[in-house]
């Protein structure tokens, strides 16, 4: 039985020193009826008693004897010779065989603790028939009974204990649990309404902006010579747009998710299977496939969530030891598809997740296919629609 661990409750606490009170008035009892009664050996039980009193005391005293299994077998060890000895002495004694079931239960270990109850039962059974001067069953029940007492009580505490220990982790687990809940709640709505701004950015104004400037662009080249200031309008117009535009796509990549900041959609999805396989027991391994084309935030973001909710489901679920993550460019879409080699799911029955992912790609024009059979693996494949650039639009507006 572990001590320290039981030991460090308030409820074991007050059950010690009820046993330190309990072996205390057992030997005072011993000591003053020998005195008491005139015993051939009053004086060696006393004598024997306080000697006993003494080691009792100095193994509440000594850390090793709480500490270590071995430290606690020597003093109980003392403890029980000079219990032997005070046995032999008075038949009153036999009363501490009861504080010294639950300390040997206590101190040793589950397979000794036993057995040293058994032989201290044995030791009062004989004595106090030697005492007697005869056996009779009513001498072997006494002892017997407060063996097994004393053992039902202490495994039950122990079983008690460990439950209560159970709880409390699974507590500590539930509420470590939810807080991380709360926290990537709170990320992912953060993340979700900077999607939106930079969606609604880049869909509104900053394509808006693109338009004008290609609309000023063409009535500049219209003006006829000699317009004066209404070409020089024209420009300052057009300077106009082009600032506006530049704000534009800053605003919209301060808002890009952190995982896709200065960085293409397979450079976070290289970085996301590294992460993955560092931190859990999965090897995921990323393939580019085709020729990369620039592509809108929002296709790269729902793109990297799928890939990131997939693989997390990868973990939690699918016992698996490989996925596979490839991102393909090909016949005007792209593509992600993940792949494991785990037990696999009944995809009739998926969860929130697969929803989500669905709904996401749905919103963009896209498919989303879930491949799984159990014992076969998982594959799920999302693929989107590759937007084309606005014609004599400039560079990264679409990002």
């Amino acid at each position: 039985m572990n001590t320290t661990a039981t030991t460090s409750t308030p409820g074991a606490r007050a059950l010690a020193w009820c046993l330190h009170l309990l072996v205390a008035g057992l030997l005072a009892l011993t000591a003053g009826r020998a005195v008491a009664t005139a015993a051939p050996h009053a004086s060696g039980v006393v004598v024997a008693a306080v000697l006993l009193a003494l080691v009792y005391a100095a193994g509440g005293l000594l850390p090793r004897a709480r500490a270590s299994h071995r430290a606690a077998a020597w003093w109980l060890a003392a403890v029980g010779a000079l219990w032997v000895l005070l046995l032999v002495l008075s038949a009153d004694a036999v009363w501490l065989a009861f504080p010294l079931y639950f300390l040997q239960l206590h101190l040793l270990p589950r397979r000794t603790g036993p057995v040293a109850v058994a032989a201290t039962a044995l030791a009062a059974i004989l004595a106090f028939a030697a005492h007697r001067g005869s056996f009779a069953l009513a001498t072997a029940v006494g002892p017997a009974l407060g063996a097994a007492v004393a053992v039902a009580v202490v495994w039950g505490y122990e079983v008690l204990y460990q439950e209560s220990e159970q709880r409390r982790r699974l507590i500590e687990e539930l509420t470590t649990t939810r807080a991380d809940l709360a926290a990537a709640q709170h990320t992912a709505g953060m993340l979700a309404e900077r999607e939106r701004l930079a969606r609604e950015i880049h869909d509104t104004l900053a394509q808006g902006l693109s338009s004008i400037q290609l609309l000023l662009r063409a009535a500049e080249r219209a003006l006829p010579d000699g317009s004066g200031n209404a070409a020089r309008y024209v420009e300052q117009a057009r300077q106009a747009a082009v600032d506006n535009l530049a704000e534009a796509r800053r605003f919209v990549t301060a808002l890009t998710p952190p995982a896709l900041q200065n960085t293409t959609l397979a450079g976070a999805l290289q970085r996301l299977c590294a992460t993955t396989s560092a931190r859990h027991r999965l090897a995921a391994r990323f393939h580019l496939t085709g020729d990369p084309v620039p592509l809108p935030t929002a296709h790269e973001v729902a793109l990297l969530r799928i890939a990131q909710s997939a693989l997390a489901n990868t973990v939690r679920h699918a016992q698996a030891s490989t996925a596979e993550v490839t991102l393909d460019h090909a016949g005007g879409q792209v593509a992600v598809r993940i792949a494991d080699n785990g037990v696999g799911f009944d995809p009739g029955a998926a969860g929130f997740g697969l929803a989500a992912m669905r709904a996401r790609v749905h919103a963009l024009g896209g498919t989303l296919d879930v491949a799984s059979a159990a014992g076969q693996g998982t594959t799920v494949t999302a693929r989107l629609p590759v937007t084309a650039p606005v014609p004599g639009a400039e560079p990264g507006v679409n990002r």
